[in-house]
């Protein structure tokens, strides 16, 4: 069997690192080959956004990069559907497997679709409900193509059920907590980022902003910034990683803002470093849907700046809570976090089997494809 895997941010790196290693499991056990390739649209291109990913997860890099960029969502997507098709026809793969809601997800979706190549889609069935996101509209379009919904919760196999999907999903668990837990013990050994930056476990929080409704609003850019120097002045230093994204835009729409001297603007970190220092954090700050659960599997408490969350598990379970970009909102949240750290160290674990799985997601998922070829499926 040939898969194809399409990839093009960071969170899709997390991913498929689980996956690639359920597929050399299969192919040692001699119950199938499973020829796979892995194509990178260069959504992110620089090495701290891409490169060290797949060296820290220990993956192949890509056998094709198609070097995209960035840009308009337009201009990116039409690039991306251009090289993945040509690369569809060329190579024929028996399934084309993507990843979340980037527009390298639409893009390899509407490609394989219109070449009539079955799709896969990891993450399926999650909504936020807001069609203002791109991500929504991504991801929404990417589960109608498929012809396998591979669903990480009841939640979002309950959202694929309402739109009449129900008999090409399954639900698999979260692929991602497969990788937390791989790769925890390993970043607690490797990652030295709390010495490098002079952390102590507890003492600090940690801060992601990326998304679209926050970096290109400059009164909420602006709430959530003045936030975080309010916090990191009256409480504890917050250690800001900043997406390439926010740094470019900053100076540009917030030109006399300035970071408190305990509020640390730092380069994006590798795989192991964030998981690190998510794990020791007292609370995340963020945007990314990635983080919000990372942060739940590390027990780290986490407060989302966004108005609503497509991992809304996080939130039923008390491991979340969302405030938007509102100043008040979100100080209530940490004086929320502060009463209940008071009691004890926050443990989210009893509630994560229910809703993500226990760590078998990748051998589900790829189960699920291998049952669905013309070949008879291997018992994994």
């Amino acid at each position: 069997m040939k898969l194809m895997s399409v990839v093009g941010a960071r969170p899709q790196f997390v991913k498929l690192a689980p996956l690639l290693k359920a597929i050399d499991r299969v192919n040692a056990s001699g119950a199938a080959q499973i020829e796979h390739v892995t194509v990178h649209t260069g959504q992110h291109y620089d090495k701290d956004m891409s490169d060290i990913f797949f060296e820290e997860l220990e993956i192949p890099h890509a056998e094709y990069n198609l070097g995209v960029g960035s840009g308009r969502h337009g201009v990116q997507t039409a690039r991306m559907l251009e090289g993945i098709e040509d690369l569809l026809i060329s190579w024929q793969p028996d399934w084309v497997i993507i990843f979340g809601d980037t527009n390298s997800t639409l893009a390899a979706a509407v490609a394989a679709a219109k070449l009539h190549i079955p799709i896969a889609h990891i993450e399926a069935g999650l909504r936020s409900f807001n069609r203002r996101m791109p991500e929504e509209i991504n991801r929404i379009a990417s589960d109608h193509l498929s012809d396998l919904l591979l669903a990480p919760t009841p939640t979002a196999v309950d959202n694929l059920t309402r739109e009449g999907l129900a008999g090409k999903t399954v639900l698999t668990g979260d692929i991602m907590y497969d990788t937390v837990l791989h790769n925890r013990t390993l970043a607690e050994r490797k990652s030295d980022v709390l010495e490098r930056l002079g952390l102590t476990p507890g003492s600090y929080a940690v801060a992601t902003v990326h998304r679209a409704e926050n970096t290109n609003d400059p009164q909420r850019l602006a709430h959530l910034l003045d936030t975080f120097n309010h916090v990191a002045e009256s409480l504890y230093p917050i250690v800001f990683p900043i997406h390439p994204r926010t740094k470019h835009l900053l100076p540009q729409i917030l030109p006399d803002w300035a970071p408190h001297e305990r509020l640390h603007l730092i380069a994006p970190l590798g795989y192991l470093d964030m998981l690190r220092l998510t794990a020791s954090a007292r609370l995340a700050f963020t945007d990314s849907g990635g983080l919000q659960k990372e942060a739940m599997f590390l027990n780290c408490p986490c407060i989302t700046l966004r108005d609503e969350t497509e991992w809304v598990e996080t939130v039923q379970v008390g491991a979340n809570v969302i405030t938007s970009a509102d100043p008040e909102r979100i100080l209530e949240a940490v004086h929320h976090w502060e009463a209940r750290l008071a009691e004890g160290p926050a443990d989210f674990s009893a509630q994560t089997g229910p809703y993500f799985g226990h760590g078998d997601a990748a051998d589900i998922i790829l189960h699920s494809v291998l049952q669905r070829s013309p070949a008879a499926a291997p018992q994994l």
